[in-house]
């Protein structure tokens, strides 16, 4: 009896001793995770109010934001880093509210469980826990003023600066722990022979998807900073780092995601390196020098065109690396892989061509590319817009393998030598693309009445193909999908009758009949899955396991 009580004794030590560990391990976490906000007070910019022009337009000082007939968000914004966040944060301040809320709604449907939700933001405050110290003053200080407009529903997530901080690595943590690819973007871009009159052009497809409602309120914002180059770019509410902009030097940049591994350590947000590169570099060489003097935890690659130099290259970036693509022509392409000489050989580079959707859709960029030299804004529209397959092969609507996938948070064009730039509106990259004339938005002195500011007469109209059957049996079968994303009843019926050569669409069939443990017909489904194209290895090898999962089903029905 006393041997089993000094074991009981002992086990409660170690139980006891175990749980002070943990507690202390959360408290630390909880510690590491909420961020001091950086010490600045701006009174006169804190006390200053929006004055409302219209039920869409609001101005303070001469800065302002409105939302145009084409339902795109437009802001100025200027002065110094805190002073220009406060002025964001009052001008967007229900569009700030709003992202969020959707954001945490996607994320609340991905991860269920309230549980393992709470787990997952002590592990990513752990893996964040430097974030700061790679994030430079300035932006740190431009976060914190349009964190001031927060809401605090969030707290349960962390303060409003620590939320809006972390949320610009938010593409970096959920693509380097599970190479989601929520960023599967494709870019391009061209000059002298092979556009109509020889200026540079380039055009970029941002599938980035996290729900629906993400990509509802789109920003076209334009910087007048107190330092470093004029700048626009397309984003959203509360965020200011850059995927997709130009610079008032013509100079481009735009983001596409490589396959990465596991980060060690918090790092700068690719977004914001993009930001640097754009707020600060005028040539490529200067965009080289910004590139690589800051760390990162995740790899990319930057697409960056520039009118100084009458050429576009690829800066890719590791966590310990970084190459340069310069194609040494007049044309250049970007997928989700690398192709400089530095990292081309990597070997998560090598299992990205061999098992993901880029190289087929790299193929099929350069196919649509020779059928339409010389290029012009309409004809970059078209491609950006193209939904098929390599030789106009039927791969069904939505497939991974197009240039559009049907996910594009934005699509944009840009002309780097007249400063002009094209932003696309719903449907994805289906509607008409708004152009907006740099020179005039950054010589405008205020906003004294609500007017259009973009250069409509130079948009480019609408998509035919939304008036289509085809684009309607879509939406019918996105539908079904997304009722069966969001666990709620799902027929069938709805899926292949309505995209009839999308693998996906037997796929989500099979999982359904799965659930109803109707083995036969979901076998049936999955192996006609099979004879479509298949968008990456891993969905082909995943099918392929069902199959065996449902077989064996069965053949315990039978015992």
């Amino acid at each position: 009896m006393r041997i089993l009580k000094k074991i009981l004794k002992g086990f409660a030590w170690f139980l006891g001793i175990l749980i002070v560990l943990l507690l202390a391990f959360g408290i630390y976490i909880w510690k590491v995770s909420e961020f001091k906000p950086p010490a600045v007070s701006d009174p006169q910019t804190e006390a200053l109010q929006r004055r409302q022009l219209d039920s869409a337009a609001f101005t303070l000082g001469d800065n302002w934001i409105r939302k145009s007939r084409y339902g795109l968000y437009e802001m100025y914004t200027s002065g110094k880093p805190y002073e220009r966040g406060l002025i964001n944060g009052k001008l967007s301040q229900e569009l700030i509210v709003s992202q969020e809320v959707a954001f945490t709604h996607q994320i609340r449907k991905m991860i269920p469980s309230p549980s393992y939700l709470k787990f997952l933001k002590y592990i990513i405050g752990f893996m964040n826990r430097d974030l700061p110290g790679h994030v430079t003053e300035e932006y740190k200080e431009e976060i914190y003023g349009v964190s001031r407009a927060a809401s605090d529903s969030f707290q349960w997530i962390g303060s409003n600066y620590s939320r809006q901080l972390n949320y610009h690595a938010a593409h970096d943590i959920g693509h380097a722990l599970q190479n989601l690819m929520l960023v599967g973007c494709t870019s391009f871009g061209a000059w002298d022979s092979r556009t109509e009159n020889g200026a540079m052009i380039l055009g970029r497809n941002f599938d980035f998807w996290v729900g629906d409602e993400f990509a509802q309120n789109k920003i076209v914002s334009f910087v007048a900073p107190d330092k470093g180059h004029k700048f626009a770019f397309i984003t959203w509410g509360g965020f200011i780092g850059v995927v997709s902009g130009m610079n008032d030097r013509g100079l481009t940049v735009t983001i596409n995601a490589a396959k990465s591994s596991i980060p060690r350590g918090a790092a700068t947000p690719v977004s914001l390196v993009a930001r640097e590169v754009l707020q600060y570099a005028g040539n490529i060489g200067e965009a080289i020098a910004i590139a690589r003097r800051r760390k990162m935890f995740v790899s990319e690659s930057f697409l960056i065109g520039s009118a100084a130099d009458h050429r576009s290259v690829v800066i890719e970036k590791t966590p310990d690396m970084l190459g340069v693509y310069d194609p040494h022509s007049d044309n250049i392409e970007c997928a989700n892989h690398y192709q400089s000489d530095a990292l081309k050989g990597q070997e998560l580079n090598r299992e990205q061509m061999a098992g993901s959707a880029s190289v087929y859709r790299y193929q099929r960029l350069q196919e649509l590319l020779q059928k339409n030299y010389p290029l012009n804004p309409a004809k970059v529209a078209a491609i950006l817009r193209d939904y098929k397959g390599l030789h106009d092969a039927n791969i069904g609507v939505g497939n991974e393998k197009a240039l559009n996938q049907f996910v594009a948070h934005h699509s944009v064009i840009f002309m780097p030598d007249s400063l002009r730039m094209w932003v696309s509106t719903s449907p994805w990259q289906m509607g008409a693309y708004v152009c907006y004339d740099l020179r005039k938005i950054f010589a405008m002195k205020g906003l004294r009445q609500d007017e259009e500011v973009a250069d409509t007469s130079l948009n480019i109209a609408p998509d035919p193909f939304l008036a289509t059957d085809t684009y309607a049996r879509f939406l019918r079968f996105r539908q079904a999908k997304m009722s069966w994303l969001d666990k709620l009843q799902a027929d069938p019926g709805d899926l292949a009758p309505n995209n009839p050569e999308y693998y996906d669409a037997y796929r989500i069939a099979g999982d359904i009949y799965e659930q109803r443990h109707k083995y036969p017909e979901a076998i049936a489904a999955y192996r006609t899955a099979l004879t479509k194209v298949i968008a990456t290895e891993a969905e082909r090898q995943a099918i392929q396991e069902k199959i065996k999962k449902a077989e064996k089903e069965i053949r315990k029905s039978r015992q």
